[in-house]
């Protein structure tokens, strides 16, 4: 098995524009959480936050990006709060991410 490595770069980091990379739905309401590292694979990780107005709460799913490559979870995070989604974010390992990623990869 390969060393996986996360990178975290901090619930605070806004998204910037990828040099190089793809744009992908839901990049405007995306933070960039960090980046996923196996070998020569990167993955740079964006969860994408949307107001649910109907439940008064907000909506959370993940993006996996590389240069050309883009994958994307379902709507895997519920909560009151913007915070309490990216606290429910920050409780996945690397390898959890990984798991995620290799899924939608199928």
């Amino acid at each position: 098995m390969e060393e996986s490595n996360w990178q975290d770069c901090g619930t605070e980091h806004k998204l910037e524009p990828m040099e190089g990379g793809i744009a992908f739905p839901g990049q405007e309401r995306s933070k960039h959480m960090g980046q996923l590292n196996r070998g020569d694979d990167h993955w740079d990780v964006y969860v994408e936050i949307q107001p649910d107005g109907e439940l008064a709460a907000v909506r959370g799913r993940m993006h996996f990006v590389d240069r050309d490559r883009h994958r994307m979870t379902g709507w895997v995070f519920l909560e009151r709060h913007e915070r309490d989604i990216q606290e429910r974010f920050g409780e996945f390992s690397a390898v959890e991410l990984w798991h995620f990623l290799e899924a939608l990869e199928g």
